[in-house]
């Protein structure tokens, strides 16, 4: 089994990525091959993820069962601790200085008056 989720991904990565895999959400990607392949697809998401990010999950003969990596900036990074590879989260200062990581109360300020204006309705 393999898992590929990408956030902020451009649409020629995300084409690409729904030619080998099935997109069951918006970004997340399942299927089922080996191991030239899964590495071949994540050579392309990792060359074509501009300023998105990405992560790629599958099967593994290990202690917790699968494996997993990361490409992009993002707070959350793998670390290995004893053969175990556990995700750390960085600080938004490790993040480059482009991308901006706090809440924008007026980007989503649409979603909050749809919700009021249905919920008078509903009255």
């Amino acid at each position: 089994m393999l898992v590929i989720v990408v956030e902020n991904a451009p649409p020629r990565l995300r084409g690409r990525l729904a030619v080998w895999l099935l997109e069951i959400r918006a970004g997340v990607y399942i299927g089922s091959y080996g191991k030239k392949v899964r590495h071949m697809i994540w050579q392309q998401v990792c060359a074509y993820i501009e300023n998105g990010n990405g992560v790629i999950a599958w099967s593994a003969p290990n202690d917790a069962g699968f494996e997993f990596d990361t490409c992009g900036a993002n707070r959350r990074v793998p670390v290995d601790f004893d053969d175990l590879k556990l995700v750390a989260f960085g600080p938004e200062s490790a993040l480059p200085a482009d991308m901006d990581m706090k809440p924008n109360p007026e980007k989503n300020a649409h979603i909050k008056q749809t919700s009021q204006t249905e919920n008078k309705n509903r009255r």
